[in-house]
């Protein structure tokens, strides 16, 4: 069965499925692994697609930096008319020609032809993998892609719990809980796609989005200046340090300041005045950890984010309006 995009012709009925997200830090990469296979289908398969499919499922680790996170793996779907199970896999960017390498090596070549790409890296990348993978790249809108594969994930669920979530008194540490968010009627809805950098879209249905804004301050920012502060090499290092860390003994707060809440303004002690306030005095910088520093990194970053998003769902609703009145000035 032929199916036509961007003027590709693929045959779904031929594995493995792929999909692959190059992003400027992250490599992520779905594989779907089929487990409805007939003895018919199994008696014909090549050695190659046999020897992908057992590399990639047995395995949780590949090399020193490529991870299958497990925990995230999808169960008993049907995609396309068959069943299995989704995996979800990682590795840094810059390992990419490894990657490229390993699929050559693979065969992969004598198996598909043409492979679904989406992110920056699928143009980066595109020579790489036609010189030495033999690969041509189906080039796809990362936007466009990111739209469709939240719908997914949410349409089958978490095997069986839904993946989206809000929480529930998130001010109070005692009352604070995370509960299901219904997507099903989700639209207009704002989303923030945190990469390298961030990108803020406004979706008023799975076909109509913009985007609004965004910020190069985002998870590359966290990294990079984790491995600059912390000596961290990798970004689960960075993140279970930040998970160890104390960011107030780095942070200027609002109690720092006025000794307790502002009130006037309903700043709260605890809201952060100054991120890295506290760094201006040496007592403070010799006493803080390398944790200390991934956590306020982390605090500094989020924060940004948060408030640029909150900005835009406020402002989000007038964009129509104005839209209209701009429309209105067209007539003569």
């Amino acid at each position: 069965m032929g199916e036509e995009l961007l003027g590709w012709t693929f045959s779904i009925s031929v594995f493995p499925w792929f999909g692959l997200d190059i992003g400027g830090t992250l490599v992520k990469l779905v594989y779907f692994e089929p487990k409805d296979i007939t003895a018919e289908e199994e008696e014909e398969e090549v050695e190659s697609l046999k020897s992908i499919r057992k590399y990639l499922t047995s395995n949780v680790a590949y090399g020193s930096t490529g991870i299958r996170d497990v925990h995230l793996e999808l169960k008993d779907l049907t995609l396309c008319g068959r069943k299995g199970n989704l995996h979800f896999i990682r590795f840094p960017t810059h390992d990419m020609p490894a990657f490229i390498q390993m699929g050559r090596d693979k065969n992969f070549s004598s198996l598909h032809t043409v492979f679904c790409a989406t992110g920056g890296g699928a143009y980066k990348f595109e020579q790489d993998f036609l010189t030495i993978g033999d690969l041509q790249l189906c080039k796809l809108d990362e936007l466009d892609c990111l739209i469709k594969g939240i719908l997914y994930i949410d349409s089958v669920g978490f095997n069986g719990r839904s993946q989206c979530y809000y929480f529930e008194n998130p001010a109070d540490s005692e009352k604070c809980q995370k509960l299901p968010f219904d997507l099903k009627n989700p639209y207009p809805l704002l989303l923030v796609n945190i990469g390298s950098g961030v990108s803020i879209l406004a979706v008023y249905s799975k076909d109509n989005y913009k985007r609004v804004t965004g910020t190069s301050l985002g998870g590359g920012t966290f990294f990079g200046l984790c491995c600059l502060l912390t000596g961290c090499t990798t970004f689960e290092e960075a993140l279970e340090m930040a998970s160890r860390g104390d960011s107030t003994k780095v942070d200027k707060l609002v109690r720092d300041i006025y000794g307790g809440d502002y009130e006037r303004f309903g700043l709260p002690g605890w809201a952060v005045a100054s991120s890295f306030g506290n760094m201006m005095s040496k007592e403070k910088r010799e006493a803080v950890s390398k944790e200390d520093l991934a956590r306020a990194t982390l605090i500094t970053i989020t924060n940004n984010i948060g408030s640029i998003a909150r900005m835009c769902a406020l402002n989000e609703g007038y964009f129509g309006a104005v839209g209209a009145l701009l429309e209105l000035l067209k007539i003569p």
